[in-house]
């Protein structure tokens, strides 16, 4: 059991990260074009840079993403088949994971890191003003 609760927390938190980089690059247009502080924040924008700069670097290299990895391999200690259980982990992974070929994630990655480089660009960060 207590290896089944360890593989939803690795998926819960995996969710976690996929929300911050998504949810980031619209809380920095929106926050951007707003004057919201956080939008220009250097440690929040560092963070989301180096989130989705993680992921198109693992798409690129064809590497499968560690959270995933580890999640599966806490599943295979409870005795669980890859994805088969429990309700957090069946609509997370719903949610979280599509079938398609690699070089789409790859596409969409890849345009989805030019977006926030994009957005870096153009709302840039700014140290706070003492």
């Amino acid at each position: 059991m207590t290896w089944r609760l360890l593989a939803d927390a690795v998926l819960l938190l995996h969710f976690g990260i996929v929300l911050f980089v998504l949810a980031g690059l619209l809380v920095i247009v929106i926050g951007g074009l707003r004057g919201w502080r956080v939008a220009r924040s250097p440690g929040f924008r560092l963070a989301h840079l180096a989130a989705i700069a993680f992921v198109v670097a693992q798409a690129w290299l064809g590497a499968v993403c560690p959270l995933t990895t580890l999640e599966m391999w806490l599943r295979a200690q409870a005795g669980d088949g890859t994805y088969g259980g429990g309700f957090i982990e069946h609509w997370v992974h719903r949610v979280l994971f599509w079938e398609a070929p690699s070089w789409g994630f790859t596409l969409a990655y890849s345009l989805f890191g030019l977006a926030v480089l994009a957005a870096w660009w153009y709302f840039p960060p700014q140290r706070r003003r003492p």
